[in-house]
């Protein structure tokens, strides 16, 4: 007859024993608490070579004119702003931290006249409150990416647009090497373009065509708006406060004054602007593109002031030349000569009379831009049968010592989502099939003299020299496939590179890049920027393309015989 064991039957302990019950005890619950705890793991040594990290899409040296703390490279990567030594490359300050507050932005911009009614509130017996409470989220910003960086000339202060929100934020670099945001200002419509005055003060223009000035510290005193002046001027008196016959005639026609005044303003859209000092200077028709600002010396002899020019370019080839403040009403000529949209004015410091211009359109164009006047038409790609179009991303003027004593000016041209073919002799020993940087010397007759192009292993973001070793730092778009804009690697490197370093050289005729790796890109490449999912779905691939990538958004659409008829 065999008996059923029970728990305290003994026999049950000679079969297991008591170090072999814990060890189940133990395993089981290892096997329960496993998947937990792997979720819980720093992925940073497990996840890094699965996923892409955010590439640099702008970079800025901050030089100190006047001396005080270090100078620092500032770059800018997805939400985000770091620091780096420009001796190490050492990384010095991120901002914002993890789990700042970036609301304040988000609040100033907000409208509650657009927003909806508040939720029901649904009452909550205490303790399920107690039992359905989750953790606090981690706070995240307000924004997805920083699209323009820039700093002043001295070197102060450092000027960042965040994407979203649209702000204006003003920083001041401390002697750490940590970010002090000094002011933020959100702007009713989305920012294209920042440059500087004479006098530091921001000049900025938007993709609705309007060009701002703007303090670059904020005054402490508020604007006020031209409703709350309307508002101030209001008839206080009423019939109670007026008692006299002669008084109360007085305020009769004051209020028909009044009431005729909001006649004639009811058909007029009320003023809705920035609460800060800020000033409209000119506006285009057109959606606008880029801005820049120069002064040259008066035309009168006998001035020793300098008269500054705004130069403006619009989706609809037009770059308009007007005059400064206060007289930016005043056009002074207009640069015609494209067909196609223009994406990047660039005017060399050692030649202020000088604008090279490019857009949509498969060649550079060099001005005088004082006269309007054309010097040279530089073709871009070599002529093929594969008509594709071509945008250029950006202009750079940059100069470089070489043996001779006086500095060598240089133009480089990144294309956006192309490579040019190199088919021909003087670019042999480049890889055709990877990005290129184009690489132009301006003569003493204004015309651009090609050099060989800088290979690079991804596609071209920005551009910086390093002040000290004479380098040029390349901006490496390590996700996207060499020469596309939408398409993306099939999987990460395993060490992901985010800036190249290059060195110039006299290379016989021409002028000839080498690859010049250095501690300090090592440095900035391993300490890497914030995460990108390599296995991020379309929708989220699509947002974060067009965060880098929106030239081809500017290109008007043009339709055949054949696309007619289908629309009709």
């Amino acid at each position: 007859m065999i008996r059923p064991w029970r728990l305290e039957d003994p026999g049950i302990y000679h079969l297991i024993g008591v170090g072999g019950l814990v060890g189940l005890v133990n395993a089981f619950f290892r096997f329960l608490v496993t998947p937990v705890a792997l979720q819980r793991v720093p992925r940073s040594t497990i996840a890094m070579a699965q996923n892409f990290e955010h590439p640099f899409q702008g970079l800025q040296f901050v030089q100190r004119v006047s001396g005080g703390p270090r100078d620092v490279l500032v770059a800018s990567s997805g939400a985000k702003l770091y620091t780096f030594s420009v001796d190490s490359g050492q990384r010095l300050s991120v901002w914002p931290q993890d789990g700042a507050d970036t609301s304040t932005a988000n609040e100033a911009g907000s409208n509650p006249e657009n927003e909806g009614p508040p939720e029901k509130k649904r009452k909550v017996d205490p303790e399920e409150k107690k039992v359905t409470a989750a953790p606090e989220k981690k706070k995240t910003a307000a924004w997805s990416h920083i699209p323009i960086l820039t700093s002043t000339p001295d070197g102060e202060y450092v000027v960042a647009l965040t994407a979203e929100d649209k702000c204006i934020r003003v920083f001041q670099i401390e002697a750490e090497g940590t970010f002090l945001e000094l002011s933020s200002r959100p702007m009713p419509k989305r920012p294209c373009s920042i440059t500087f005055m004479d006098n530091n003060e921001i000049l900025l223009g938007d993709k609705f065509g309007d060009v701002y000035s703007m303090p670059l510290i904020p005054s402490a005193e508020p604007r006020i708006s031209k409703a709350a002046r309307e508002h101030q001027k209001r008839i206080a008196a009423t019939n109670l406060t007026v008692h006299t016959q002669r008084n109360l005639k007085s305020l009769e026609m004051q209020k028909q004054q009044a009431a005729k005044k909001a006649a004639a303003k009811a058909d007029k859209a009320p003023e809705d602007g920035p609460s800060f000092e800020h000033q409209l200077l000119l506006g285009h028709v057109s959606l606008l593109t880029d801005v820049a600002f120069v002064s040259l010396p008066s035309p009168d002899p006998s001035s020793n002031r300098k008269r500054g020019y705004i130069l403006s370019a619009d989706r609809d080839e037009h770059i308009r030349v007007s005059r400064g403040p206060p007289q930016a009403h005043v056009i002074e000529n207009y640069c015609l000569g494209h067909s196609s949209f223009i994406s990047s004015l660039c005017i060399p410091q050692w030649a202020p009379e000088i604008l090279i211009s490019g857009g949509g359109d498969p060649y550079l164009l060099v001005w005088n831009w004082t006269a309007a006047h054309v010097l040279h038409k530089v073709p871009l790609v070599e002529e093929t049968g594969e008509g594709k179009d071509v945008a250029v991303r950006s202009i750079w003027a940059s100069s470089f010592n070489l043996d001779s004593s006086d500095p060598t000016g240089l133009i480089l041209v990144a294309l956006e989502g192309y490579v040019p073919t190199l088919d021909s002799e003087e670019y042999s020993s480049n890889n055709s099939s990877s990005p290129t940087l184009l690489s132009f010397t301006l003569s003493s007759d204004s015309k651009l003299i090609k050099q060989k192009p800088l290979t690079i292993t991804g596609n071209v973001l920005d551009v910086q020299p390093h002040p000290l070793d004479n380098t040029l730092l390349v901006s490496v778009d390590s996700i996207r496939e060499p020469g596309s804009t939408q398409d993306w690697r099939s999987a990460p490197a395993s060490s992901q590179t985010l800036l190249e370093a290059f060195t110039l050289k006299q290379g016989g005729q021409m002028l000839e890049w080498e690859s010049a790796p250095s501690a300090f890109t090592d440095s900035i490449n391993a300490a890497g920027t914030s995460i990108v999912s390599a296995g991020a779905d379309k929708k989220a691939q699509t947002v974060l393309n067009t965060s880098l990538y929106g030239l081809e958004n500017l290109r008007k659409k043009t339709y055949g015989d054949d696309d007619v008829g289908s629309i009709l």
